[in-house]
């Protein structure tokens, strides 16, 4: 199966903004805001198969599939060693978010169901990253390993701010035999944090090392929307994954509540994106939002 048959025509609800439903929502403390160190004692499992489990009955009512992202976006060797993790502990929690986004998947009783290995970028996903594709491919190289190892459908590497480590985590990807997606996250004015545009960063990827799909995180719609010029290179764009917030980067970085957004401008800002992306078949949320906001975006 080619990474294009895997996600077909059809439509897939992924989750919200795990990090930032879990600390303002529901009072959980995740340093350096990462989640992958809960799948390492079982009240942490009990929560994230919760969680998961709102976005199962999302799918449902929306008759789509499921697509359960890991909660491994901090799961690499920068910040896993800020948190007192070596290579052999990343290696043990990143396998087992994979055991643990299947069995969601498998408990969701639905019949379209992938699990999704999550990979953030090297630094902080709101900071352009370095310049080198090849370094980014040799980074990321032991988490893409472990996913592959326990079982994931596919790769997603998300809040990618330049096109150099999307390549990388591409390069990753192919080496260990998984289709992937890269999500680029924009600024309020549609362009990367390294200063490419989307256009750009996309079309760099094609001529480099093409990604299996292309996506945004970690945007509010109407800073995507300025990204689009109606060229071919849209229609390679399958996920989205928005914030709740029109805030900027800087705005929401300095923020010690929670802006979970007007709902409303959420729904219909993305509407018009998918109105005129209407390949973006892969939904959920991302910073700011909960299942109440992806149902929304499915409204349902």
């Amino acid at each position: 199966m080619t990474g294009s048959d895997l996600l077909d025509g059809s439509s897939w609800v992924t989750d919200g903004g795990l990090e930032t439903d879990l600390i303002f929502n529901h009072g959980i403390d995740l340093p350096e805001f990462a989640s992958f160190p809960l799948v390492e004692n079982a009240d942490g499992v009990a929560v994230l198969e919760r969680y998961y489990a709102g976005y199962a009955v999302i799918a449902a009512a929306a008759g789509a599939g499921l697509l359960v992202e890991t909660p491994t976006w901090r799961a690499n060797p920068d910040w896993g060693q800020v948190l007192g993790y070596n290579a052999e502990g990343l290696d043990r929690a990143n396998r087992a978010a994979v055991d643990l986004a299947r069995r969601a998947a498998t408990t969701s009783g639905l019949d379209s169901t992938l699990v999704s290995g999550v990979v953030g970028p090297r630094g902080d996903g709101y900071l352009a990253g370095g310049e080198d594709p090849d370094e980014a491919a040799e980074y990321h190289s032991a988490q893409v390993r472990s996913f592959a190892a326990a079982g994931a459908d596919l790769v997603h590497g998300m809040t990618i701010t330049g096109p150099a480590e999307g390549i990388g985590i591409v390069r990753a990807a192919r080496d260990s035999g998984l289709p992937v997606a890269i999500s680029f996250t924009v600024e309020t004015d549609g362009v990367l944090p390294d200063g490419s545009t989307l256009a750009a960063a996309v079309g760099r990827l094609e001529a480099e090392a093409p990604a299996d799909w292309y996506g945004v995180n970690c945007a509010h719609p109407t800073h995507v929307l300025p990204a689009l010029d109606g060229a071919a290179w849209q229609q390679r764009l399958r996920f989205f994954r928005p914030n709740a917030s029109t805030m900027s980067h800087a705005e929401l970085d300095e923020m010690e509540v929670l802006d979970a957004g007007d709902m409303s401008l959420l729904s219909s800002s993305a509407s018009t994106l998918r109105g005129q992306v209407p390949t973006l078949g892969v939904l959920g949320g991302c910073c700011g939002t909960d299942s109440r906001h992806v149902a929304a975006l499915w409204g349902v």
